[in-house]
């Protein structure tokens, strides 16, 4: 399996390297939320000497309501990131959901993320692809709800045909299993590995129940929060190379996924534990 390495940034990832920590909020909100959690979020993982990269979407387009929250859009979004990126010197992941978007998302985000709804939309992945692997950046493809973990095997080809190289992580989020419900099979994590990418876990989204929040009356995604670290420490002992997970100061009043959010004050007993499960097994 291939370490992939943020050069600007002294980052890697892969088996071997430290667990990669990608975190932050859903969608952003307003900018001070954005820079309390990365604050916050900073300082836990400095301490506990853990690669951190701040996630955040400006836009949740694939939402069960169009009245439900998207987020501040592209402009406005990508010049709070950039703020995130320079106040606390860390790099940015964030997704990209249309093809004109590719270039200025790869602009400011070192890793740009493909969502799990849209990684079989090829026209987007190759311009995703080729607009990061120009700006010196990595790819992280989140699996869908609908694919096998060695189905991934066709979005790696098509990455690797369009661009000649590998610079893509893969991504679990659990898969449809059923009405509104998803599972994690943590076989799938080294299945994904075998085929040469680093693998992460979407501990937030994997605990997703797809439009079943009965405060919305199924207009919005449900969860089941005590479920993440759950999640998140079964994928580390599966072998997965990093962990994506969300924190909000009081999910309960998150503008978006809300039932999925981890409070931001538990951020460092989980990311310990998490640490220390790493270590286990890469001692093994």
């Amino acid at each position: 399996m291939a370490v992939l390495k943020l050069d600007r940034w002294n980052m890697a990832i892969g088996d071997g390297e430290p667990l990669m920590v990608m975190a932050g909020m859903n969608v952003l909100e307003d900018e001070g939320l954005a820079l309390e959690i990365g604050r916050h979020l900073q300082g836990v993982c400095a301490d506990l000497d853990l690669p951190f990269v701040f996630k955040a979407s400006f836009d949740k387009a694939n939402r069960s309501s169009i009245h439900s929250y998207r987020g501040p859009g592209l402009e406005k979004g990508l010049k709070i990131l950039e703020r995130v990126k320079s106040e606390f010197g860390v790099p940015i992941v964030t997704d990209v959901h249309e093809i004109d978007q590719a270039q200025a998302v790869a602009a400011v985000a070192d890793i740009v993320q493909i969502p799990a709804f849209l990684c079989r939309q090829t026209d987007l992945v190759i311009a995703a692809a080729k607009a990061t692997l120009a700006a010196g950046g990595l790819l992280h493809v989140k699996k869908g709800q609908f694919l096998a973990p060695w189905d991934c095997k066709n979005i790696l080809d098509k990455i690797r045909e369009a661009t000649a190289t590998d610079f893509t992580i893969l991504c679990e989020r659990g898969v449809s299993f059923g009405y509104n419900n998803l599972v994690v099979d943590m076989l799938g994590i080294e299945e994904m590995k075998a085929l040469g990418a680093p693998v992460t876990i979407d501990a937030t989204h994997a605990v997703q129940l797809p439009g079943a929040d009965p405060r919305s009356n199924g207009a919005s995604a449900g969860g089941r929060r005590s479920g993440v670290p759950l999640l998140a420490k079964a994928a580390v002992a599966a072998g997965a190379n990093g962990v994506f997970l969300e924190f909000h100061p009081e999910p309960d009043k998150a503008l978006c996924d809300g039932p999925s959010c981890l409070p931001l004050d538990g951020a460092k007993a989980l990311l310990t534990t998490l640490k220390a499960v790493h270590a286990a097994v890469q001692s093994a």
